[in-house]
C-alpha cells in the first residue's frame, strides 16, 4: 500500500451537489468530495479514507445511482483515473489493462476503430469501466464477461492491492461478489479483446436492426453504430438535448423466476430459458441396476420488465400527480428527470411501478441502480 499524500488535484472539497455527478440527476450535497485524477492519487485517498474510519461512497460514471436529497456526510470519492495500458498482443488477440475511471463507451470506440472485437454490442452505456464488471453490464446478446479477464482490487478487508479473476468475480446476471457485499475498490480492469474486423450477431433484436439473422458475422463499427441507434432510440444514450436520457438507464433488472412462475403470465409475455442444462449420460457397467435418475431440476426463465410494467398500467411518459418523475416517453423501463425532480419523486415512482406489477402479477422487480440514502422498492 502506497503512502504517497494525494495531490492538489486530489484536494477535498465540501459542499459539493452530487446531482451534479449522476446521470438522472438528483443527490444533496456531498460532506466531502475527493476526486484522484492517477492510479496513486486514488491509492493513497483511499487507504487515507479508511484509516481515518469515515463513511464513503464511490462514484464514476453516476450512471447508475439515485442519492437521497439529504446527500452523503461522509467521503464521497469520485474516480476520475485515466489510462489504457496494453498488457500484451499477438495477432489475434490483445490484453488490455485500463485504468477505472476511463469512459465505458470511449473505451469501445477505440477498440472497435482498431477492429478489436469482444464489447462491440455494449456500445452507447454510460458510466465508468470501473464500474463495468460490479454488475456485469450487458446488452444485445454481449455481457462485460465476455471479454474480462479480471480486475486490480483494492480490498477493504485486507487494505491490499489484489488481483480478482472472473471466477473469483462470480458474475452472473447483472451481478458479481462485489455487489452481493464484497467491499472495496475497483482500480484497473482487464479485458482481452479479439483480432477481427467482423462480430457474431447474438440478439434478435439487433439483427432485425441490421437486416441480418441472428449467428451472422457483420463488421464491428456496423455493429457499434447499429447500437448506438437502438439505444438512442430509446433515449438510453446521453445526450443534452434529450430529456429522456435523464436517468439511470434501465431502472429494473429483467425478473428471473422459476418456470411455473412464467407459465401463469399470458402467452404474449415475452420469456427466456435461461439454465436449460443438457442431462449428463451416464455409464453403467454391465450387470448393475443403474441408480434412479435425480429429479428434474426446476428450470428458471428471465421475463421482459418493460412488459410487465406496461401490462400493469403503467404506460409509456406516466408521471404520478404533481411529480415531477415520469416513465420514459421512449422506454418504459426507464424513469427520468425532465422537469427539476427530486431523489423522493424518484424513489416515489419507482415504488409504485413496483407495487403495480407485484399486485397484478405477484412478481417482485429489483431496482438496478444503486440507492444511497433512499428506498427505491
Amino acid at each position: 500500500m502506497t503512502d504517497t499524500a494525494p495531490s492538489d488535484s486530489a484536494a477535498p472539497q465540501h459542499n459539493v451537489m452530487l446531482a451534479d455527478l449522476t446521470t438522472i440527476r438528483v443527490g444533496g450535497p456531498a460532506h466531502t468530495l475527493l476526486r484522484p485524477t492517477t492510479e496513486q492519487e486514488l491509492l493513497a485517498s483511499v487507504h487515507d479514507v479508511w484509516q481515518r474510519g469515515d463513511e464513503w461512497l464511490l462514484i464514476g460514471g453516476g450512471s447508475n445511482m439515485v442519492i437521497s436529497d439529504e446527500g452523503f456526510d461522509g467521503t464521497v470519492i469520485h474516480i476520475a483515473t485515466q489510462g489504457i495500458q496494453v498488457t500484451d498482443q499477438s495477432d489475434t488477440t490483445l490484453s488490455v489493462r485500463v485504468q477505472a475511471g476511463e469512459s465505458w463507451d470511449g473505451l469501445v470506440a477505440r477498440l472497435v476503430a482498431r477492429g478489436w472485437g469482444g464489447i462491440e454490442a455494449l456500445s452507447g452505456i454510460p458510466g465508468s469501466v470501473g464500474a463495468s464488471p460490479i454488475q456485469n453490464i450487458g446488452a444485445y446478446g454481449q455481457e462485460v464477461a465476455s471479454a474480462l479477464t479480471g480486475i486490480d482490487f483494492l480490498d477493504y478487508d485486507s487494505g491490499e492491492l489484489v488481483h480478482l479473476t472472473t471466477e473469483e468475480l462470480e458474475l452472473g446476471y447483472r451481478s458479481s461478489v462485489i455487489k452481493s457485499g464484497r467491499e472495496g475498490v475497483v482500480v484497473a480492469v482487464h479485458f482481452t479483446l479479439t483480432a477481427s474486423p467482423t462480430s457474431t450477431v447474438q440478439y434478435q433484436q439487433l439483427a432485425t436492426a441490421l437486416g441480418v439473422n441472428v449467428g451472422d458475422n457483420v463488421p464491428l463499427q456496423q455493429i457499434r453504430d447499429t447500437v448506438l441507434a437502438l439505444r438512442a432510440s430509446k433515449a438510453m444514450v446521453l445526450d443534452p438535448n434529450e430529456p429522456d436520457s435523464a436517468s439511470c438507464g434501465s431502472f429494473f433488472t429483467n425478473p428471473i423466476v422459476p418456470e411455473h412462475i412464467a407459465r401463469a403470465l399470458p402467452a404474449d409475455a415475452p420469456r427466456w430459458v435461461i439454465d436449460d442444462e443438457p442431462v449428463a449420460d451416464v455409464v453403467v457397467p454391465l450387470g448393475e441396476t443403474p441408480a434412479p435418475p435425480p429429479p428434474p431440476k426446476p428450470r428458471l426463465v428471465k421475463l421482459s420488465a418493460a412488459w410487465l410494467i406496461e401490462h400493469s398500467g403503467v404506460h409509456k411518459g406516466f408521471r404520478l400527480p404533481g411529480s415531477r418523475a415520469a416513465v420514459s416517453t421512449k422506454h418504459s423501463l426507464a424513469i427520468v428527470n425532465r422537469t427539476g425532480a427530486d431523489a423522493a419523486e424518484i424513489a416515489e415512482l419507482a415504488r409504485y411501478i413496483g407495487a403495480c406489477v407485484l399486485s397484478r402479477y405477484g412478481i417482485q422487480l429489483q431496482p438496478e441502480p444503486v440507492s444511497v440514502g433512499v428506498e427505491l422498492a
